[in-house]
């Protein structure tokens, strides 16, 4: 008569991970019963492992000290979603530009003191606007925000060079000897905790960004991708961006170029929160829409939403 099996010891961070790949399991599971009505594409769905496979898995592992197993165990678990990347010949930046068009943007983020945002709003009304409307520099401002839900305390300013790096350091040059732009960055300086800024083009199949009346919220969507997969989101925003634009929501789409690397920025416009909701519940009615969430969810690390409210100094309202 053989002797009674002897259950092998497990050790505790493979046993997470078998939990892990469990839970994944059922989620994904799920996703593709309320996914099913994709048109194509595979559905990743793993098998749990049977008892005996679990226990030969642990022997092969017993080895794994507690000092590098959490690591190995991050970098095998996500391993199992990366997805491949396809060889490509030119940079993405001339394949998903207005190549007829040389429009540069630059986006900022301000992080102003609390106290002083009433301060730094009325400074930026009397400065900003006569930039934009002086031929003598070659740029314009797309628009200019406060957030309202989102970072708090938080100014955002899109400006556009027409003529790409040359117009964008033209100006810079001539800002330096402007004595009044000088005066205002010293003083907006008081009002600072933090700023940042990212260069960015926009996508081809997206409209440019031009003034419009409000009274208008706007949602800065941002979505940080997986390097390498700038292509794929490309093309299909390219053939889903038709299904969001019966309500004009579409205000402007950019990629980042400089900063923030494989950044995305969405900009759209509402009229108010419950139309927001409205018209984004609405695009599920539209046959292709769940295909295109789909596919292009994979292909995003974080993601970012910004409802704002345009000051007064703003051309989009």
């Amino acid at each position: 008569r053989s002797p009674p099996a002897v259950p092998l010891p497990v050790h505790p961070l493979l046993r997470g991970a078998v939990a892990q790949l469990k839970m994944a399991t059922g989620v994904l599971q799920r996703v593709r019963g309320g996914l099913g009505r994709a048109k194509s594409g595979p559905v990743l769905v793993f098998s749990v492992l049977p008892t005996d496979d679990f226990l030969c898995f642990c022997c092969a592992f017993r080895g794994f000290t507690a000092s590098s197993s959490r690591n190995r165990e991050d970098s095998w678990f996500k391993s199992l979603f990366v997805r491949k990347v396809d060889p490509r010949k030119d940079a993405h930046s001339n394949l998903l530009t207005k190549n007829e068009e040389s429009n540069l943007y630059k986006i900022q983020f301000h992080n102003v003191k609390p106290e002083c945002l009433d301060s730094y709003n009325k400074l930026c009304e009397d400065v900003l606007p006569s930039i934009h409307a002086d031929k003598y520099y070659p740029c314009e401002l797309v628009g200019t925000w406060n957030t309202w839900y989102g970072e708090q305390d938080q100014a955002v300013h899109l400006w556009r060079y027409r003529g790409g790096y040359p117009a964008l350091t033209e100006v810079m040059n001539k800002l330096r000897q402007n004595k009044d732009f000088t005066a205002y960055r010293k003083e907006r300086g008081k009002m600072l905790l933090s700023r940042r800024n990212q260069l960015l083009l926009e996508f081809s199949f997206w409209n440019e960004p031009v003034p419009r009346e409000g009274p208008n919220i706007y949602e800065l969507r941002s979505y940080q991708l997986r390097p390498g997969t700038m292509i794929e989101w490309g093309n299909y925003w390219a053939r889903a961006i038709r299904y969001r634009q019966h309500n004009r929501e579409a205000v402007g789409g950019f990629f980042s170029q400089i900063g923030n690397l494989y950044m995305v920025h969405h900009l759209w416009a509402y009229k108010d929160l419950q139309s927001r909701e409205d018209t984004r519940n609405a695009i599920w009615n539209h046959d292709g829409w769940e295909e295109v969430v789909y596919y292009t969810v994979p292909l995003i690390q974080h993601m970012d939403s910004r409802i704002m409210i345009p000051t007064k100094a703003s051309p989009l309202q």
